[in-house]
């Protein structure tokens, strides 16, 4: 009881509480079901950042739209498949195999502002520049482009170039991306939709590569998890993998339960509510 009595007594109602959505590909759709659960609790963050996926879905939601709105637009195909946000090139004389023209065209319809200064929610994008080799928070210019760079998976989608710079998938090098969040937030929530499972078998190359990457973001997450003051961990990677973009509304569930038991497992988060 000591460290919620000591959380009662400093919290404030005028203090601002930030969230981290970490990358995940279809895994990320959990992020759905923590945003609905968190709503539902009168949690309302007010600076979302996010990397890949977490970037996406953060984008929608600091534009205004909410986790339902999310849903429909992935039982309308807009976000369902990964196969719907790509467009294949018949060359590997590219920087990638898929260019973005889909994903931007769904932000440019579905926010045409397009602008992160007219967002309603503060908003940081994870990316990685690859001429410096570092990871890079954007917080203005052209949703779409840097959106559009957050997830840009190495060698599946082009690289996006900004004045001769290139940008891919801010998972590369932080997949939780919460230390922008630190200048502004007093509160940081973290939800990590690729917690750390040892592999029980590798059956297949797949598995081999699937198993090391998810090492090696889990290893790049350690400093963001660790400004989260709450951290929710959903557990659709138990079953899913990053591909089961069928599968959206079994993962919304998982992010949506997981955070309901951490609310109860942990009272003092409900000093956050508007």
């Amino acid at each position: 009881m000591g460290i919620i009595k000591d959380f009662f007594f400093t919290s404030s109602r005028n203090e601002l509480t930030g969230l981290c959505l970490s990358g995940g590909g279809a895994l990320g759709f959990a992020h759905i079901g923590v945003l609905q659960s968190l709503e539902d609790h009168n949690i309302q963050p007010d600076y979302i950042s996010g990397t890949s996926m977490g970037a996406i879905i953060g984008t929608f939601y600091a534009a205004g739209y909410s986790p339902q709105d999310m849903l429909q637009m992935i039982k309308e195909d807009k976000l369902y498949k990964i196969t719907k946000l790509m467009t294949f090139r018949p060359t590997f004389l590219k920087s990638g195999l898929s260019n973005h023209h889909i994903l931007k065209h769904l932000i440019q319809e579905m926010i045409p502002h397009n602008s992160f200064g007219e967002l309603k929610k503060k908003l940081q994008i994870c990316v990685v520049n690859l001429t410096k080799a570092e990871w890079e928070i954007v917080s203005d210019g052209e949703l779409d482009k840097w959106v559009a760079a957050s997830a840009s998976i190495p060698g599946v989608f082009e690289a996006i170039n900004h004045n001769d710079t290139f940008y891919v998938d801010g998972g590369l090098l932080n997949n939780m991306p919460a230390q922008g969040l630190e200048e502004y937030c007093q509160t940081i929530i973290g939800v990590d939709v690729i917690p750390h499972i040892p592999p029980v078998a590798l059956a297949k190359p797949i598995d081999t590569l699937a198993s090391s990457v998810r090492a090696m973001q889990h290893q790049n997450s350690h400093e963001g998890r660790d400004i989260c003051r709450f951290l929710i961990e959903p557990k659709a990677i138990e079953k899913y993998h990053e591909f089961s973009f069928e599968a959206y509304q079994d993962i919304y569930q998982y992010g949506y339960s997981a955070t309901t038991k951490y609310i109860v497992e942990n009272p003092e988060m409900l000093y956050l509510r508007k």
